[in-house]
């Protein structure tokens, strides 16, 4: 069975991490994100270190640097995702496509509107609007 670490680290620490990661001949398995129960972003990189999947993880930061140079596209996606989804800036990483949202979406409503919530307050939200048409 494959064991997984976590590790707390800072924004400073990303790219040093990386390069030492690259260094060792080490993949880049993910680039994860999500919001935790505080409403602040969690960002966490795993890398693969036989036997292990060692994650990385910042917590509360909106700007972070990107590692797309050391990892291409195993690093650009996933970052650009994080980027669309939660408005979370990787400084460095070339935004100037979209990877799904329409061109004009967040320039209209904000970075980072597409929000996961309950099942139930989504159908209560579109009963809402049902009922004023």
């Amino acid at each position: 069975m494959q064991e997984n670490k976590v590790t707390q680290i800072t924004r400073d620490e990303i790219v040093p991490l990386a390069e030492r990661m690259k260094k060792a001949g080490r993949y880049l398995v993910m680039i994860h994100g999500y919001l935790n129960k505080d409403g602040q972003p969690v960002v966490s990189w795993d890398y693969s270190v036989p036997p292990a999947i060692e994650r990385y993880q910042v917590v509360g930061e909106t700007k972070l640097p990107s590692i797309s140079e050391l990892y291409d596209t195993a690093a650009s996606w996933p970052e650009r995702e994080l980027n669309e989804l939660f408005g979370i800036e990787f400084e460095g990483l070339d935004m100037s496509k979209r990877l799904f949202l329409p061109e004009d979406m967040l320039e209209t409503q904000g970075k980072g509107q597409i929000m996961v919530m309950p099942l139930s307050e989504l159908v209560d939200n579109m009963k809402k609007v049902k009922e004023e048409e």
